[in-house]
């Protein structure tokens, strides 16, 4: 199908699933599952890119995630670390820009070093943003914007009175991206898993069985053919076409 470009969706979140069946299903250690889905990133961007998205959001890793086994956190560093430095180029030379969401503070020193790098050598892009979603839970960016809220209103910046979804939404990690259109999860689950629970109100949502690993630019593609034959009403009755 044909895509129309007047239908496409602005902004694209992902919730990248299955690398760690994908690998069990291989007979492979789980980081090899990681490593494979790499390529899948490297697909969705390009395609997202070539398509003149907005914005694409990837759940990279959750506030959750901290919680795996010591040897697979460390190797989800370094892939996050090779996966920088490898693409860098790449990111300039397609003018897409990089940022992220999440409490990038946690990230070991080296690896925050070569992202804060990746950040300022395409800030000068005026192509896809690409917003990845590092140590990020939903739950902890609504507290976070909350106590923002809070000491503005204790230093009398704000009254409570002027709090509104527009001040709430301004202190959120993700405030100068639209709202994503659509939220693609990979692998079969059928939830949120605490990721942009404020932001993906309105979203449509496309769940798929295809693990991480096996999801390119076909898939991709098919998810936006889905999105483009919806009907988004965003609370409101679409009315039918008066007689003539």
């Amino acid at each position: 199908m044909r895509h129309d470009p007047a239908n496409l969706p602005r902004h694209v979140a992902i919730i990248m699933d299955g690398n760690g069946r994908w690998a069990h299903q291989q007979g492979k250690p789980r980081i090899m599952g990681h490593q494979a889905g790499v390529s899948s990133v490297q697909a969705v961007v390009r395609c997202a890119g070539e398509l003149n998205l907005d914005a694409l959001t990837l759940y990279a890793f959750s506030t959750e995630n901290w919680q795996r086994p010591g040897p697979e956190v460390e190797g989800l560093m370094g892939l996050l670390k090779t996966y920088l430095e490898n693409q860098l180029e790449q990111l300039v030379q397609n003018r897409v820009r990089l940022r992220t969401c999440g409490r990038i503070d946690r990230l070991p020193n080296q690896v925050r070093r070569i992202l804060e790098n990746s950040i300022r050598e395409t800030a000068g892009n005026d192509g896809l943003i690409l917003n990845l979603a590092l140590s990020y839970g939903g739950r902890d960016e609504l507290v976070r914007a909350t106590r923002q809220l809070a000491a503005r209103v204790a230093a009398g910046e704000l009254t409570p009175e002027q709090i509104d979804e527009s001040t709430l939404a301004a202190g959120l990690d993700s405030a100068e991206l639209p709202d994503p259109d659509l939220l693609i999860r990979t692998g079969g689950e059928r939830r949120l898993s605490n990721f942009l629970l404020w932001q993906l109100s309105y979203s449509e949502l496309y769940f798929t069985k295809t693990l991480w690993p096996d999801f390119g630019r076909e898939q991709f593609l098919a998810a936006l053919t889905d999105y483009q034959q919806r009907q988004r009403r965003f609370g409101r009755v679409n009315e039918p076409p008066a007689d003539t």
